[in-house]
């Protein structure tokens, strides 16, 4: 995996330069660096760093294209966007969103009471407003409210039900309809994890039949004037172009005889989400099969076809491909706290005035071992190792024979590694991943990554330094919680090798990259670890500067965000320590700060890192 596959992840977001990693914009500060700057107030655990450039990058990216291809298709519907607020709802992302996208008119999509009452207020004067999922009349009813407060908000229904509620609240309320649009539910299903959401098996959406009848109904209503949107959605992180091609023509067709039958205020075909994300840092395992510009030219040249044909008016199109935009403006950053071999280290080797035979042999081995003689001295090692633990078992050796054995071959086997890295052989690579090394890192997967835990999703992760020497330690990686799925296991398929430090030298900092979709919403405070701190960070020519603090919260906060009563647990604690004897007033004084201090300082872990 060369350069942990940023060629193939990275969009030329981030590079490597003098061994780190350094974000490729303007003055080009390095992770590091920003994430050391933060460390000196006092902050530990892991930290989210958002760079509002990547998703404005992304958006410019996403209506360039669209817009190329409706030009070179003579296409002459016009291009919109919405972000899906459960994609990321937290607020200094949606502030970055919202700020990012102004220019380009750039929209939000509400799926619940709760998200659309954000988009009513953080919505830019004049973008679109969508609403999907399932609603009541009180949700929709917002909707009506939104649209009288002057935002053009567009009302999805996902069944007749809600259509018959849309007329209800019409019919009662003398304020002004939003637009409505109508979910399809097509045939046409997607690909990868979430095709589900297309297919006659979708959870949402009308079928002919419905989709016939609710023109009917609207009519009857006189509301046919206010349907305005057909809308689909065939899956999130879409492998595959081919189900998104076949779906446009249905979809497509769909919108064509609608406007035949007499919807001629119907303007525009929202395709949803899908737009996939690369997440593989392995080329053999790429997480979708086409670019940003064949997706925008297969949507345009699709639908224009179809409409031709048809004598029907070219649609405007909508997306809410919100992965596509956030995923990558925020990178999870995290000490390792320990490696789980650094007992080997040299330094606890205690030789004895006489030892055994075969330790003396390994001390010559690890003397000796140069690159000409590496493997034969390695097999002589392993060799020795099994006979020293049978010699162990039989009561020939004791406990500190064996521990001085094992760091030896434990050195030998490295140093090994590192002098044929340049030229490794079958059974070096065996070697390393039978040896993988643990990282504990000050984190919970839980709670920053639950796509890895609930769905086995990827995410690029790399060092942060050290990036000017080749990492030979096939890494397995454990997170703070008491639970044996908090890892990231070893997988040779996809492996990743990480760098052998010494941690009581140096610090060793992870990045976890495209990160900033779903990943926040969905995290769960597992074990009461809570949302690391976060910062956004806006790099300039001559530097960068670090905005929107947020500390992850304290121990006394997190009992109280889950129906606690924070103050009466500080007082308990407080009663009972006081309760106790202490030899000296000053002892009591200390010992009752330091509990106050623990108390106010977030869930993760400090002693070390």
């Amino acid at each position: 995996m060369k350069n942990f596959g940023l060629d193939i992840w990275a969009n030329n977001n981030f590079i490597i330069e003098d061994g780190q990693v350094k974000l490729n914009y303007k003055s080009m500060p390095s992770l590091l660096q920003i994430a050391e700057e933060i460390r000196e107030n006092d902050v530990r655990g892991p930290i989210i760093l958002r760079f509002p450039h990547l998703i404005k990058k992304q958006i410019r990216s996403l209506y360039s294209h669209f817009d190329r291809a409706m030009e070179e298709n003579s296409y002459e519907g016009r291009f919109n966007a919405v972000f899906p607020l459960k994609v990321n709802q937290f607020p200094y992302a949606v502030e970055a969103i919202t700020s990012q996208g102004a220019q380009f008119n750039y929209g939000l999509e509400a799926g619940s009471k709760a998200e659309l009452i954000l988009a009513m207020s953080k919505t830019p004067s004049g973008a679109n407003i969508t609403v999907n999922g399932f609603k009541d009349k009180e949700m929709i009813t917002l909707g009506f409210i939104a649209a009288q407060s002057g935002h053009n908000i567009t009302i999805t229904i996902e069944g007749l039900g809600e259509l018959e509620t849309i007329i209800e609240v019409a019919s009662e309320c003398n304020i002004k309809v939003p637009n409505i649009g109508v979910r399809v539910r097509l045939h046409s299903g997607g690909s990868g994890t979430w095709a589900k959401s297309g297919g006659m098996d979708a959870k949402f959406g009308l079928t002919s039949t419905e989709i016939i009848e609710a023109i009917a109904l609207l009519r009857e209503a006189n509301l046919l004037e206010n349907l305005t949107m057909v809308h689909f959605h065939i899956g999130s992180q879409m492998s595959d172009i081919a189900p998104l091609k076949k779906a446009l023509r249905e979809a497509g067709n769909i919108y064509a005889e609608l406007r035949k039958m007499g919807a001629e205020s119907l303007n525009s075909i929202n395709i949803g989400g899908g737009l996939a994300v690369e997440y593989d840092q392995h080329r053999h395992a790429k997480s979708r099969n086409y670019s940003v510009e064949e997706f925008s030219s297969s949507v345009v040249f699709s639908l224009k076809d179809i409409m031709d044909a048809k004598s029907v008016p070219h649609p405007d199109i909508f997306t809410e491909s919100g992965r596509f935009i956030v995923a990558s403006h925020a990178v999870l950053i995290t000490p390792v706290l320990e490696l789980f071999t650094q007992d080997y280290q040299e330094k606890l080797i205690n030789f004895k005035e006489e030892n055994p035979p075969l330790v003396e042999e390994l001390i010559e081995l690890d003397k000796l071992l140069n690159t000409k003689n590496c493997i034969e001295y390695l097999h002589d090692a392993l060799d020795h190792m099994e006979s020293i633990l049978t010699l162990f078992d039989l009561g020939y050796i004791d406990l500190q024979d064996r521990s001085n054995a094992e760091i030896l071959v434990h050195n030998i086997i490295k140093r090994a590694l590192y002098l044929k890295s340049s030229d490794p052989t079958i059974e070096l690579e065996l070697l390393q991943v039978k040896l993988q090394e643990r990282y504990l890192i000050n984190a919970s997967i839980f709670q920053s990554l639950p796509d890895y835990w609930g769905l086995g999703q990827h995410f690029p992760v790399m060092p942060l330094h050290n990036l000017n020497s080749t990492p030979l330690r096939a890494a397995s990686l454990w997170d703070i919680t008491c639970d044996s799925d908090g890892e990231i296991g070893f997988d040779p398929d996809k492996p990743l090798y990480l760098h052998d430090v010494n941690l009581d030298e140096e610090d060793y900092f992870l990045g976890f990259f495209n990160v900033g979709a779903y990943q926040e919403t969905l995290g769960m405070n597992h074990n009461l670890f809570t949302h690391p701190s976060e910062y956004t960070v806006n790099i300039t020519d001559a530097g960068y500067t670090i905005t929107n603090e947020v500390e992850s919260k304290n121990i006394l906060d997190i009992l109280d965000s889950i129906g606690y009563d924070k103050k009466e647990i500080l007082e308990k604690l407080k009663s009972d320590l006081l309760k106790s004897s202490f030899s000296t007033e000053q002892e009591k004084d200390d010992t009752l700060a330091k509990l106050q201090e623990f108390v106010s300082q977030n869930g993760y872990l400090r002693t070390t890192n």
